[in-house]
């Protein structure tokens, strides 16, 4: 449902009056955004939130509340719902979002979540494909889950299993091709964190050819990673201190995504042999993919190609030589840390690459890909600043 919006010179002249007054180089650029949107968005976009109280729901909306479209009130956060928590209030159960403290959220069904301009969803894998399904396509679907990453059915079939309902452009903006399909879309998957992790590590060096196409990786993760329902395996006290592979042998669920993702770039037949590692932190990615290096490629090679590669992407930073990415430098962001090492002696290239899981991970790509589908600039909205220390 679409709300007008307050008449667009009223709001200019508000906005030059805060200009007039003094303000941060921070507030003018949402000044400016909140200006651009007033003028391409003549209406109110309205935006539900399907799961709203899981961690990747309450990262949306913690993005959501700080997007200059929410703040020059041209995007309204309308219904939030939840299945088992259900009539409890923001404040019970998020109360780290005082703005939405009083709302309460409600039972996921098709007739509240019908209506809205944006719909994101936030449910566990195989819940979002008969949801979708029964919205309209005046709606845009944002799925968070599984059900439309895979392109192949005998993918899903291997890995997920149940109904496969086929495949939505892939919200991962920075894989060449993907941001074409992504602008203007009315339905978009959201990738799984490891791959979006992988993927934006490792992909400068499939596409520039410096790499054998066998790919090793091993990714650390925190714990927010298996979602909030209440598990033995990720109680404090059987990870605080403690350090497990999972899944292993090909085995994890986003091992055919990484693939997919990698191959279209490869001129021969990839292998990417996958371990995930649980680490005892709320938040945070941190993977090391390694390959064998072509025959003649040297640091320089490898250098330039991760370099020009990544020259014109804001979320993707290289970093300077001899400088690691860490988890703690990327909390909260929207950003992915990389570097590349030659290691000359074992003629193979290691790959090390951060991000936050709940934002570019999950949250953060899925209002990227939002704002691309509205078109609006893809970085409304999302931290570059991680918290530190």
């Amino acid at each position: 449902m679409r709300f007008t919006s307050p008449p667009l010179f009223s709001y200019i002249f508000s906005v030059l009056g805060c200009i007039y007054q003094g303000i941060s180089p921070i507030c003018m650029n949402n000044i400016r955004a909140s200006v651009f949107i007033a003028i391409v968005t003549p209406m109110t976009i309205s935006v539900a939130i399907a799961g709203a109280t899981g961690y990747a729901g309450s990262e949306i909306l913690r993005l959501l509340l700080s997007h200059p479209a929410y703040l020059c009130g041209r995007l309204r956060i309308g219904a939030l719902t939840a299945h088992s928590t259900a009539g409890k209030t923001v404040a019970e159960l998020m109360p780290h979002l005082p703005q939405l403290a009083d709302r309460v959220v409600e039972e996921t069904t098709v007739e509240k979540l019908r209506g809205h301009d944006i719909v994101f969803l936030g449910l566990p894998h195989g819940h979002s494909a008969a949801i979708a399904q029964q919205l309209g396509q005046q709606t845009t679907v944002i799925d968070c889950a599984a059900d439309f990453r895979l392109r192949s059915k005998s993918d899903w079939d291997a890995f997920y299993g149940g109904d496969y309902a086929g495949s939505w452009p892939y919200g991962i903006p920075e894989v060449p091709g993907n941001r074409e399909a992504l602008r203007r879309a009315n339905r978009i998957a959201i990738p799984g964190c490891f791959p979006t992790a992988v993927t934006l590590g490792v992909l400068p060096a499939v596409v520039h050819e410096v790499v054998e196409p066998d790919l090793s990786v091993i990714a650390i993760t925190g714990v927010s990673g298996a979602g909030k329902k209440a598990s033995v395996a990720h109680l404090g006290a059987e990870t605080m201190g403690n350090l497990k592979a999972y899944k292993p042998g090909g085995t994890h669920r986003h091992t055919p995504e990484i693939l997919q993702n990698l191959q279209p770039f490869a001129k021969e037949k990839l292998s990417v042999s996958f371990t995930p590692v649980l680490a005892p932190l709320p938040r945070g990615i941190l993977a090391t993919t390694t390959a064998g290096l072509i025959g003649g490629v040297g640091k320089r090679d490898v250098e330039t190609a991760f370099r020009d590669f990544y020259a014109q992407e804001t979320f993707c930073h290289v970093l300077p030589a001899g400088q690691q990415p860490e988890t703690q430098n990327v909390v909260g962001t929207n950003m992915v840390h990389i570097q590349a090492h030659v290691d000359e002696r074992a003629r193979r290239l290691v790959v090390t690459s951060a991000l936050d899981n709940l934002c570019k991970g999950t949250a953060g790509a899925a209002l990227q890909c939002m704002n691309l589908a509205l078109g609006w600039d893809e970085t409304m909205g999302l931290p570059q600043a991680a918290v530190a220390p």
